[in-house]
C-alpha cells in the first residue's frame, strides 16, 4: 500500500504545482496607485488603460470583467501592449483615504459620469511630473474579448 501512496502523492501534488504555476502566467498587474502605474508606463513605453469600476455593485463592470478582462485572449494582448489600472468607487469596499482621493481627482479629470468606463491614455514625464494625453474612452462592448480587443487597438493606434 505504501509504494502505491507515495507515486499518487507525488503525481497529485506536481499537477498542483502545474496547475498553480499556469494561473501564476496568465494574471495580470492590476495598479490602483497610477504614481506606480505612470512609472510602468514610461519604463515600459506603453499606454495605460484605466478601469473607472464600481466593485462591489456594478453589474456591466463585472460583466466587461467576465467576457473580457478575465479571458485568455485579453491577458495575452494586454499584458504585452497596456499597463492596467483600475479606479474602483466601491459603495461598501473600504480603500485608504490616498486611493479613494486619487480616483476621485482621475474621475473629475476624464469626466466620468458612469460605470465602467474605460479610459486609454498616453504617460508623458515631465521633470518630476507624469502627465496624461487622453486617447479615447470605451466601456463595455458586445461581442466578447475579440471585439473589445479590436476597439482597444484602434484606439492605442490613434494615439501613436
Amino acid at each position: 500500500m505504501k509504494s502505491f501512496v507515495l507515486p499518487l502523492f507525488v503525481a497529485l501534488f506536481s499537477f498542483y504545482s502545474c496547475a498553480q504555476n499556469a494561473s501564476k502566467e496568465s494574471t495580470l498587474t492590476w495598479y490602483t496607485d497610477v504614481s506606480l502605474a505612470s512609472k510602468a508606463a514610461v519604463k515600459e513605453n506603453k499606454p495605460m488603460l484605466l478601469f473607472f469600476t464600481g466593485s462591489d455593485w456594478c453589474g456591466w463592470c463585472h460583466r466587461l470583467q467576465r467576457e473580457v478582462f478575465n479571458t485568455p485572449a485579453f491577458t495575452n494582448w494586454a499584458s504585452q501592449d497596456v499597463i492596467l489600472v483600475e479606479l474602483d468607487f466601491p459603495r461598501n469596499k473600504v480603500q485608504p483615504q490616498n486611493i479613494k482621493d486619487q480616483n476621485q481627482l482621475l474621475q473629475q479629470q476624464f469626466q466620468v459620469q458612469g460605470y465602467p468606463t474605460v479610459w486609454f491614455v498616453n504617460v508623458v514625464k515631465e521633470g518630476d511630473n507624469f502627465n496624461f494625453q487622453a486617447l479615447k474612452s470605451s466601456g463595455y462592448m458586445a461581442g466578447g474579448p475579440d471585439v473589445w480587443i479590436t476597439n482597444a487597438k484602434s484606439i492605442i493606434q490613434g494615439g501613436k
